[in-house]
């Protein structure tokens, strides 16, 4: 019988794009896994992206960083899927569903196959109609597949709030919720700043100018929603922010932390959905999503929540998921 030599975490990313690539980077920053494998179809890009980043190792934490085709995947803990067709400026992310649907069927299975066990972390826009085809396409539990969801929204509304405030954005507690999209929305009602609700924080302190519930709370939502179109616009693509988001995650299930964060993950029933991967509080730790947390929306915001459910139903419908 031949021996288990895995030692320490090791992670694999399917996909050598910018997001990928910084994914696999801030991985090696972060000393999260001993063992990195990067896929892609690009041969020529694999090799001389692990040649860049294998020359950093010895000012960072121990590990390694390789290239690999899918049988490398064995005794993966995670394997995070950023492969797929971009978006383009002024592309929807239900725009890609076609074109990315296709893209999973062909990387799904090998993942199955040559790592039955590990957490699959959809990456791909759009996220959650790919987080549902992952999940079907595998087999796997569904608490084994977790899309990124709206945690990078979630930190670019805590951002925001905090540079309006003057406060720490550790200390902002919000949520994006729903689909990772247009139809996103935030939980103004669980929003608290030093454990204070916001509507209540601006009438007490004077750091916070007054918050005008109808004009700001549409404007802040906005905000989020159309940053990754401005930042395309002006770059060509998002992928920094991203990574970190994608980063925490890892962070949380090998740690086994049960950290609630905001992944996308099959619903079955919770807050009245089924049959969709949306982002709602999860607790997240080694084995992936244990829990969806019960929370109390207000009307607007399950009214908000219904609308994002029906148009990620909608999306596969579409594509006859």
């Amino acid at each position: 019988m031949a021996r288990n030599t895995k030692q320490g975490n090791k992670i694999a990313v399917v996909g050598a794009g910018q997001v990928g690539v910084t994914t696999a980077y801030t991985l090696l920053l972060s000393g999260l896994a001993q063992d990195i494998v990067l896929i892609d179809l690009n041969k020529d890009k694999v090799d001389g992206e692990v040649m860049d980043l294998r020359h950093g190792i010895p000012l960072l934490p121990p590990a390694e960083i390789r290239g690999g085709s899918y049988e490398d995947l064995a005794d993966s803990d995670i394997v995070i899927v950023s492969a797929g067709v971009g978006q383009k400026a002024g592309e929807t992310r239900m725009q890609l569903n076609s074109r990315n649907i296709a893209v999973m069927r062909s990387i799904i299975p090998e993942i199955a196959k040559n790592a039955p066990d590990t957490i699959i972390l959809m990456v791909t826009n759009p996220c959650d109609v790919l987080t549902y085809a992952a999940l079907k396409i595998s087999g796997f539990p569904p608490q084994r597949v977790i899309g990124s969801g709206t945690v990078l929204d979630t930190s670019r509304l805590r951002y925001l709030l905090s540079q309006r405030a003057s406060i720490d954005s550790r200390n902002i507690h919000t949520y994006i919720l729903g689909e990772h999209g247009e139809s996103e929305f935030a939980a103004w009602s669980l929003t608290t700043i030093a454990g204070m609700p916001l509507h209540g924080y601006g009438d007490n302190q004077l750091c916070f100018p007054k918050w005008d519930i109808e004009k700001d709370e549409k404007e802040y939502l906005q905000l989020v929603r159309g940053s990754a179109q401005e930042i395309i616009a002006k770059k060509g693509a998002t992928f920094y922010a991203v990574a970190v988001a994608v980063k925490r995650i890892c962070e949380a299930i090998l740690r086994d932390e049960n950290s609630i964060l905001t992944v996308s993950t099959l619903l079955s029933g919770e807050m009245g959905i089924k049959d969709v991967c949306l982002s709602l509080p999860c607790r997240v730790g080694i084995g992936g999503v244990s829990r969806k947390i019960d929370i109390a929306l207000d009307e607007d915001e399950r009214r908000s929540l219904d609308i994002s459910a029906k148009a990620i139903r909608s999306a596969l419908d579409e594509v006859g998921m």
